[in-house]
């Protein structure tokens, strides 16, 4: 028996409705999959800690937690932390790059949070762990870099409280000191200048890059070293 025209109009209306709700389905199941809204993070990324330092009593350096949060966002692990916590910090580090889970570290800090970052990266290369990146916002205090973090940028105001960043003996690895007087930003204000902020991550997504090559790690304190290895993996100096 035929449907009359009536019941015919109906399954048409009635078919039409199910592809509409099933292509609603579809689409609503890519816009909710983080692999079609946000790309997985590198495996660089993800074997990176980013250690942020903030300066005296934890209220003057909040920029810093904005600058976690963006790296968060890009898939990269951070902890943000009173500078206090530089050792600590450096021992959970050493464990965690020794049992494999980590493999790139970035060091960020500001006012005392960016004194303590020798202090840091010290630790960890008697540890003998390496740093691949570190950048210290105006360290109110006369700083000296013994050892090595592979690159080291020191950005500093430099007709206010924040100094540069002398290299002492036994310095390996690149320092960069970059003088940002004139630019409008104050101690208090250069860890939340937009500008900053930017060139920060900037510098991080650049070491990540870098970390993909493989790189040497920190000999531990008497460890032998052949010579041929030496030789080879023999950090540039400035």
């Amino acid at each position: 028996m035929r449907p009359n025209g009536r019941h015919a109009a109906g399954a048409s209306q009635l078919s039409a409705i199910r592809v509409w709700a099933m292509g609603l389905l579809l689409l609503s199941t890519v816009a909710m999959s983080p692999t079609a809204a946000k790309a997985a993070p590198s495996q660089a990324a993800a074997t990176t800690h980013v250690y942020l330092l903030r300066g005296v009593l934890n209220i003057f350096s909040l920029g810093l937690d904005t600058i976690g949060a963006r790296l968060e966002a890009q898939g990269i692990p951070v902890t943000v932390a009173n500078f206090v916590s530089w050792s600590s910090l450096a021992d959970e580090a050493a464990i965690a790059y020794k049992a494999g889970r980590l493999k790139t570290i970035v060091l960020v800090g500001h006012s005392s949070g960016a004194t303590a970052l020798p202090d840091m990266i010290a630790k960890l290369n008697r540890l003998g762990v390496p740093v691949k990146l570190a950048i210290g916002l105006d360290s109110v205090f006369k700083t000296k870099l013994a050892t090595g973090a592979e690159r080291y940028i020191n950005i500093y105001i430099g007709d206010g409280p924040g100094e540069p960043v002398k290299r002492a003996d036994g310095f390996r690895g690149k320092l960069d000191n970059v003088d940002v007087r004139g630019t409008g930003v104050g101690h208090i204000s250069i860890d939340k200048n937009e500008a900053i902020q930017r060139r920060v991550i900037a510098e991080i997504d650049a070491a990540i890059m870098r970390s993909r090559a493989p790189a040497a790690p920190v000999a531990e304190p008497g460890a032998p070293r052949p010579a041929r290895a030496a030789a080879a993996t023999a950090p540039a100096r400035n």
